[in-house]
């Protein structure tokens, strides 16, 4: 039977009715619920769910820091709760499910964005004292995407999820070198089920204007999600894309966000493969939703990108992807990125 959560909702007004939701025996046999909330929409969230939700208790996140999540998770184990709801962007939803896997308990994720498919998948990202690292945790029980506030969100957190799960094509075929090259384990289910969540948003015409095109892309990035807790590791969403994403939020920390950053890797390693046609598809889509496509989009020169090349592969120690198959050196990844200016630039 497949890991997968008990349902999922992706409408308008769904925040106002998870009252419905967590009435699900499934989810809470008592009644007793914890809801976390982020600290730029807490107030409103706050006001959204009080009809729904009654006497819930609310705790605040003020961030995405390991420290939150522990304190959270302390405070939830003092209050015996049944089961814990975040509600928010990336970083509050990931400090709420390592917050709810320290307090033994099953954590429902109310998205209020779509930057990323953390909203479903196993792996928490948080923030510490060294920098920033990754943490397994169990997905959520159940998955809310709130379209109103989605509408209300940044159009840049919106249009990174498009980048976050694109940059799964390229993620697919690091893997399948991977297995040809070393023999690595790979699940076919796990690759179906990201290829066709990335498939489903790179065709299409429309934009996050649209309620339909909202609705795949949240399906889409939960999918996603749902393909690493398949895979076991975020093989199927994570390759030399997220390498070089990686590289770069270290050397220059602050320069972009993870969706634009995840197409710009998937792009760049496409022009590696040499693989024009699959280059010209995620470029295309990329610049459709208004997402970075050369490194002087993001505002790094062609010899700050070629660092972050070098960087990439020790990001991921193990891992083989294009990046570690090609072996260049620092002058060839120049040239190479020379070259793949010239061959997407605008």
């Amino acid at each position: 039977m497949l890991p997968a959560p008990l349902t999922m909702e992706v409408r308008r007004g769904a925040i106002a009715q998870l009252g419905s939701l967590l009435a699900d025996s499934r989810v809470a046999t008592s009644g007793r619920v914890a809801v976390a909330v982020g600290a730029g929409q807490g107030d409103r969230i706050a006001s959204v769910i009080a009809p729904s939700l009654g006497e819930a208790q609310v705790f605040r996140v003020p961030d995405g820091s390991v420290d939150a999540a522990v304190t959270l998770g302390a405070d939830l184990r003092k209050g015996a709760y049944e089961a814990l709801v975040g509600i928010g962007g990336g970083k509050t939803i990931d400090a709420t499910k390592y917050a709810a896997s320290l307090a033994g308990i099953p954590m429902v994720a109310v998205a209020t964005n779509l930057s990323h498919d953390g909203i479903c998948s196993p792996v928490a990202s948080l923030t510490h004292e060294s920098g920033k690292g990754s943490f397994g945790v169990p997905m959520p029980l159940a998955i809310v995407v709130d379209l109103d506030f989605v509408h209300d969100a940044p159009p840049s957190l919106v249009r990174s999820g498009v980048g976050d799960v694109v940059s799964n094509l390229s993620a697919i075929e690091d893997w399948q070198l991977g297995n040809t090259e070393r023999g690595e384990p790979i699940d076919g289910l796990a690759c179906s089920m990201a290829r066709t969540a990335a498939e489903a948003v790179v065709g299409r015409r429309d934009s996050i204007e649209s309620d339909a095109f909202l609705t795949v892309l949240a399906e889409a990035l939960i999918l996603s999600g749902m393909s690493m807790v398949i895979a076991g590791s975020s093989r199927p969403s994570s390759g030399g894309d997220h390498e070089i994403l990686h590289a770069v939020d270290q050397l220059f920390p602050g320069t972009s966000n993870h969706g634009e950053l995840a197409g710009i890797g998937a792009a760049f390693c496409f022009f590696l493969r040499e693989d024009q046609r699959r280059l010209t598809q995620v470029a295309d889509c990329l610049r459709q939703h208004e997402l970075p496509v050369t490194p002087v989009d993001i505002g790094l020169t062609a010899e700050q990108f070629t660092q972050a090349v070098m960087l990439a592969p020790s990001t991921r120690p193990g891992r083989y992807t294009i990046l570690e198959h090609l072996r260049l050196s620092e002058s060839e990844i120049r040239d190479r990125v020379e070259d793949y200016v010239r061959a997407v630039g605008r």
